[in-house]
């Protein structure tokens, strides 16, 4: 289930709030200029190609402008899976947006803004985009199963700024 959890950067280990509709979610994080939207793909088979999965939402794609997309999926070995995962841990912002929409699994975007800390747990058929220059940290837990298309406006995507802040391990990852 999709889902935002709100923190007060103070008061890590509880949240002041949780929703779990649509609707809330969604309003919740518009509030800040981040958008959340659920969308249906065109017909995916299992174990689908990158070319597949990418022209199942195509329509989807030319609708957001974005000029270039890749896929990303869990590494299937757990090591690699640990490596993997240890790099999105560490806040950063990007100077373009941070769109991503997942066609399968769940993962974890937790979004630092002035005060709080909105950790939104995403699943298949939904869209996050993460505006630019917004800092968050990503999380696919630690047995990772995801199958995201991760949507960019310049074919070498996103370079993150690091903040150098370790605001992310003082907060629940996906797992937790």
């Amino acid at each position: 289930m999709s889902y935002v959890a709100v923190y007060s950067v103070a008061t890590s280990d509880t949240p002041n709030k949780v929703l779990t509709h649509f609707d809330d979610i969604a309003a919740t994080l518009a509030e800040h200029g981040v958008r959340f939207e659920r969308w249906q793909p065109g017909p995916v088979e299992k174990g689908a190609s990158d070319a597949e999965l990418i022209a199942a939402c195509q329509a989807h794609i030319d609708t957001l402008g974005y000029r270039a997309v890749e896929v990303l999926r869990d590494a299937g070995d757990q090591a690699q899976n640990a490596e993997l995962r240890g790099q999105f841990l560490d806040e950063r912002r990007y100077s373009e947006d941070d769109a991503r929409f997942f066609l399968a699994g769940q993962g974890l975007f937790t979004l630092h803004i002035g005060d709080y800390v909105y950790a939104v747990r995403c699943e298949k058929n939904d869209l996050l985009v993460i505006p630019a220059g917004m800092a968050h940290w990503f999380d696919a837990g630690e047995h990772p199963h995801f199958v995201a298309l991760r949507l960019f406006n310049t074919a070498e995507g996103g370079i993150p700024e690091f903040t150098g802040d370790d605001i992310a391990r003082r907060f629940p990852g996906l797992d937790d």
